[in-house]
């Protein structure tokens, strides 16, 4: 397994992963300034769908961040010397799961 090629997959996915959630949580941000004043005038069906949107978009920033945690524990995984190896059984993980899930931590067979 090339380590570096790892390193390099997952520096570049945590660049996108932090992206997403800066960008999320700029959107969330945005929309918390004055909103009692506009619900004033809203219909109730109208309130329920923003209600319903802003609680989507929190499970994502909160699927996106998990993910985050993810990457950052495979890369210290990598720096302990730790990483491909499965959590459970101590064997290597397949180089396939690897490249399909760079964060997995335990072989497919394994991970119940």
């Amino acid at each position: 397994m090339d380590l570096d090629a790892a390193r390099e997959r997952l520096n570049s996915h945590k660049g996108r992963v932090e992206e997403l959630v800066d960008q999320l949580k700029g959107e969330l941000g945005g929309s918390e300034g004055g909103e009692e004043l506009a619900d004033y005038d809203q219909h109730p069906a109208d309130t329920a769908t923003d209600t319903f949107e802003r609680e989507k978009d929190m499970s994502i920033l909160e699927q996106l961040e998990e993910e985050l945690a993810e990457v950052e524990a495979a890369l210290a995984r990598l720096d302990e010397g730790t990483y491909g190896i499965d959590e459970r059984t101590g064997d290597p993980i397949a180089p396939a799961r690897l490249e399909a899930k760079p964060t997995a931590r335990t072989n497919v067979e394994d991970a119940h």
